[in-house]
């Protein structure tokens, strides 16, 4: 029996990715072929997994790289293939979406379907804005219309009564005829000094706001270079948004970096920058694969620490304790015969994550510099280690080569075993998107943790050049990987985390540098 698919059609909500809901972000991991729209915000982009199989059918007003009744068959027959499709539309699917006319095609051959409700722009771009589209003090209600015509078709706006009804009217797809809405308002017996607002990419980094009143809104809006995406407002709860806005008031609000990481690693970084109020491109950089089976560590492991005094074993990311330990239960070597030699064996780690990550396994290390790179921990573990130690260092397989030479200096006996290694991703179809952003200056600056994150972003984006791109460094050897791009550098004071985050807010938040 030929099995029979299922289309969710779902809302990814007006570009904040923190207002996707919870049943979107389930089917960005479930689902087999993703249909995405123009509107797709980057930082929604950069979620979905880099398996799934991706078909774009941009649209935007007057230019579709698909027409409707194309995406209508796309999503017929990706389902008739047996496959699981997300139809993902930007705001939400039934709100001026044409969700309806994806369903009826569907409905007529017996695809199953469900319904995934988004956050529709028309409430959250002005709370973004500060403004309530209802207050009991302004008005009890509001009413949501297109303001995009059919080709060659004026839109049927019914002007007076809408204005009978003195609820906020927002108009979503309007800018276009923002001069005619206004006039329509007007004409239809709306005074002229009544606020209104055009509100452009809300919820986004380049989110903003011009405020005026409906006799002038498309003088202002003209004069500020208001483009689109945008949603027109009209009704005195305009006038609020002085006093109540506030995205752009945190921190890092109005600001958009991009940061790179392994797609394993759970990012404490991006969500202590989202925290401030920034807009985070989370880029899929690099990805780890374990060297499995690994019979060149069993070797060494059997043949480490059987002389002399004393012997360390040195960690130099969080990802080799994980993958090291788990090769060790893979190839079920007990961690006590590891131990149990005749020489001490002690433990040096690059930095506090490491160290913590080896924490985790009941090890407290030995050793850890205090300036968190590899030519640190090499230069202090030849101070610390006795003439002649041994030395195993377990790591990536393309591991910084400034490590070795001061233990070799030292007499140390090294051995040096690749653990994992890592490799670039990145969904080609994203590739020109974000680069487009980044070209654009949309992207204050790109955070690196690692050496390797910088080679994977450049591996990724190919870009003609470098030079326009702020580079905030975790430590030297990192802002030497990107200062040989040309990239224009800056490092924490420490290799850490919070020191990242830290030179961040001095550079971009309200009264900071803004430049590297």
């Amino acid at each position: 029996m030929k099995k029979i698919g299922k289309v969710y059609l779902a809302g990814a909500g007006p570009g904040d990715a923190g207002l996707l809901t919870v049943k979107t972000v389930k089917m960005l991991r479930e689902a087999d072929v993703i249909v995405y729209d123009a509107l797709i915000s980057e930082e929604i982009l950069c979620r979905i997994p880099e398996e799934k199989e991706l078909i774009y059918v941009g649209k935007r007003s007057g230019n579709h790289a698909v027409p409707q009744d194309g995406i209508n068959r796309i999503l017929l027959e990706e389902a008739q293939k047996g496959k699981t499709v997300l139809r993902l539309k930007g705001g939400d699917p039934f709100v001026f979406g044409r969700g309806g006319e994806e369903l009826e095609l569907l409905l007529e051959a017996g695809i199953p379907f469900e319904i995934i409700p988004g956050v529709t722009s028309a409430a959250a771009v002005p709370a973004y804005a500060g403004i309530p589209v209802t207050h009991r003090d302004y008005t009890s209600s509001f009413h949501v219309i297109t303001g995009h015509r059919k080709k060659d078709n004026e839109a049927d706006i019914d002007f007076a009564s809408l204005v009978k009804l003195e609820g906020t009217l927002v108009f979503l797809m309007g800018l276009s005829s923002l001069g005619r809405i206004c006039r329509g308002l007007l004409d239809a017996g709306m005074k002229p000094d009544m606020p209104a607002a055009v509100l452009e990419r809300g919820t986004t980094s380049r989110q903003r706001r011009v405020v005026s009143d409906v006799g002038h809104l498309e003088e202002e809006a003209e004069k500020a270079g208001i483009g689109t995406p945008a949603i027109i407002i009209a009704g005195r709860v305009c006038g609020l948004s002085e006093k109540f806005h506030w995205a752009e008031d945190r921190p890092l609000g109005g600001r958009q970096f991009l940061i790179t990481r392994p797609k394993q690693n759970i990012s404490r970084l991006a969500e202590i920058l989202r925290n401030y109020g920034a807009q985070v491109l989370e880029l899929p950089a690099i990805q780890t694969f374990p060297l499995t089976p690994n019979k060149e560590l069993s070797a060494a492991l059997d043949k480490f620490a059987q002389t002399g005094e004393e012997a360390w074993l040195v960690f130099t990311s969080p990802i080799g304790v994980q993958v090291f330990f788990d090769e060790l239960a893979r190839q079920g070597i007990d961690l006590r015969l590891v131990l149990r030699k005749k020489a001490e064996i002690k433990f040096a780690v690059i930095g506090n994550g490491t160290k913590t990550a080896l924490r985790g396994y009941g090890i407290t290390a030995d050793l850890m510099p205090e300036i968190y790179d590899a030519v640190s921990l090499g230069n202090l573990l030849a101070e610390t280690a006795a003439h002649g130690s041994e030395i195993l260092i377990v790591r990536a397989a393309q591991g910084s080569e400034e490590l070795i030479p001061p233990l070799l200096e030292k007499g140390c006996r090294v051995s040096d075993i690749p653990l994992y290694e890592t490799r670039s991703l990145l969904h080609e179809a994203f590739r020109e998107r974000i680069g487009e952003t980044i070209a654009a200056g949309e992207v204050d600056a790109v955070l690196f943790t690692s050496a390797s994150t910088v080679r994977g972003f450049v591996q990724n984006m190919c870009l003609q050049n470098y030079d326009n791109i702020c580079a905030v460094c975790i430590g030297k050897q990192t802002a030497q990987e990107a200062a040989r791009y040309g990239m224009d550098v800056v490092v924490s004071e420490r290799a850490a985390i919070d020191s990242m985050v830290q030179r961040v807010l001095e550079m971009f938040s309200t009264g900071g540098q803004h430049t590297c």
